[in-house]
């Protein structure tokens, strides 16, 4: 059924409800931040092809940097884990579940340790 069987305020009001919830499903899916800042990793941080210390290495990002692209996180704790556990089990599950970040800077994509990364910045850089 379209809009022209309607009278022209409920569409209206049926398109502009259906508009207000675009920024709730952004919220959704969002995915940590936009960008990281690599720390404590000295000098640099090996930036490895899969989410494993024994992967090969594709490079490096040296510590300090902002403007690292975050492409996707997986493991580390779960919000439930994070609120229920003392420090000790978050402690022991983080090893048996490190969190590993898929991430971009200056051309160089892959997989970092979580661990060395902050919420970081790229201002002045359009987004693609």
């Amino acid at each position: 059924m379209s809009c022209l069987s309607f009278p022209a305020f409920r569409c209206i009001a049926i398109g502009g409800s259906l508009w207000a919830l675009l920024p709730a499903l952004a919220l959704a899916t969002a995915d940590g931040p936009d960008f990281y800042r690599v720390v404590g990793a000295e000098p640099e941080l090996a930036v490895y092809a899969e989410p494993d210390a024994a992967a090969a290495i594709l490079g490096t990002i040296p510590t300090g940097s902002d403007c690292v692209r975050n492409l996707g996180c997986q493991g580390g704790l779960t919000l439930e884990e994070f609120t229920t556990l003392d420090e000790a089990a978050q402690a022991a599950r983080l090893r048996e579940k490190p969190r590993w970040c898929r991430v971009e800077f200056k051309g160089l994509t892959g997989w970092v340790p979580g661990v060395f990364l902050r919420e970081g910045d790229c201002y002045g850089l359009p987004d693609e």
